[in-house]
């Protein structure tokens, strides 16, 4: 089956003002907090820490992959040896599985440990690349089409010429062997997590000129697909895209927040520029992932303003008997939440509302209207959308 990813890649890669958007759930926390990794289990208490087993976690996996609205399932090699390789679930769906292909220090959150999340990033990798492709030390060429031949590479600068000539001979050595394998990856870029008295005063800044810096050396046979960077506000995206249109830049979601974070975060990313966002945390912590991912989907292919989507979520978890996190009123709130993979990351600065509500909240307009949409506007399109979903799950 023809993959959503390849489709959209195609066409961005013909005009990248295109609005196409890729849609990634990254399953891969495994790689990273040990038994919390799966996120809380639906039957916890407040008094309790208790979590969903590995398996239930690549049951949610197996679910999203089977309602096919995002492009890409992010997982462990482990994750993947299972689910692409020997269920092959992902043959006959639009879906397309990657796995992390690395896992550096600053993601060594099990908890206890408390300390590498703390010192500078050293890179690292427990998967190797022939392991995500078919599932063994050595793939014959007629294997390497068994696994996943997609991958998710991170680095993280930490403003320190050793330390980071040491990611950057690493990310090289995995780029070389990439491209001999046929192996694709996308590039993770994680703000500085231990610059210690060197920390950038424009972390945006440094993180934009690291990614073209580096990337400025690699031929288009090695390059990623896409980026993956923390979301530093409408700014920080248009200057990437500005500089070079062709480099696709994706956000991570970080930290969960409130439904409306994880909705406007999206909305406003693609509006200045993004065309990708891997949400990890945001939907395993949802209260129900697939409707989460429903409204995501639609705020992805501006068929509905942020705002209305959080309602219509909220009453869709009511009419599925699924008590929602917060109230509408407080899940209404924009709120800063971390951009690292370690809850001790930075948080975004300063968030705001739109400057006019009437971007986000059109007219009313009823499903039934039937509208001449070459004259409507992108919001009122969206509010007439909808309408029609409402009116279709009742």
């Amino acid at each position: 089956m023809e993959k959503s990813l390849d489709r959209k890649l195609l066409r961005l890669r013909e005009d990248p003002s295109r609005p196409d958007f890729i849609l990634a759930d990254a399953k891969d926390a495994d790689m990273a907090y040990g038994l919390a990794a799966p996120g809380k289990s639906p039957e916890h208490h407040a008094h309790e820490a208790r979590f969903r087993s590995l398996a239930e976690y690549r049951q949610c996996m197996r679910e999203i992959v089977a309602q096919g609205l995002v492009d890409i399932m992010l997982m462990s090699a482990s994750s993947n040896e299972i689910l692409t390789i020997r269920e092959r679930i992902f043959d006959d769906s639009p879906v397309t599985p990657a796995v992390r292909a690395n896992d550096t220090t600053d993601i060594w959150l099990a908890t206890g440990t408390g300390r590498y999340a703390q010192q500078p990033s050293l890179p690292f990798r427990t998967a190797t690349i022939d392991h995500i492709m078919c599932g063994k030390a050595e793939c014959r060429p007629e294997e390497r089409h068994l696994g996943a031949d997609l991958g998710l590479y991170s680095v993280t600068f930490n403003n320190d010429a050793e330390l980071d000539r040491q990611t950057l001979e690493a990310y090289k050595e995995f780029r070389l062997e990439a491209e001999r394998k046929g192996f694709r990856h996308f590039l993770e870029v994680f703000d500085p997590n231990a610059p210690g008295e060197h920390a950038p005063q424009d972390v945006a800044r440094f993180i934009n000129d690291h990614i073209v810096r580096t990337l400025a050396g690699v031929t288009s046979g090695a390059r990623p697909l896409f980026l993956k960077i923390p979301y530093h506000g409408p700014a920080a995206i248009e200057a990437l895209v500005h500089y070079d249109p062709t480099l696709l830049v994706g956000i991570l979601g970080g930290s969960a927040g409130t439904t409306y974070d994880a909705f406007y975060m999206l909305w406003e990313a693609k509006k200045f520029g993004a065309r990708a966002a891997l949400y990890g945390r945001k939907i395993n912590n949802a209260e129900h992932q697939l409707t989460f991912v429903y409204y995501l989907r639609l705020i992805a292919d501006d068929k509905i303003a942020p705002d209305e989507a959080v309602r219509a979520y909220h009453s869709d978890l009511k009419k599925l008997g699924i008590r929602p996190h917060r109230s509408l009123e407080d899940d209404l709130k924009l709120t800063q939440t971390g951009t690292a993979y370690s809850a001790a990351g930075a948080a975004r600065s300063s968030p705001t509302r739109p400057t006019s509500q009437a971007e986000v909240s059109p007219r009313k307009l009823g499903w039934e209207d039937q509208p001449d949409f070459s004259k409507m506007t992108p919001a009122e399109k969206a509010r007439w959308n909808i309408e029609r979903w409402k009116r279709i799950i009742g």
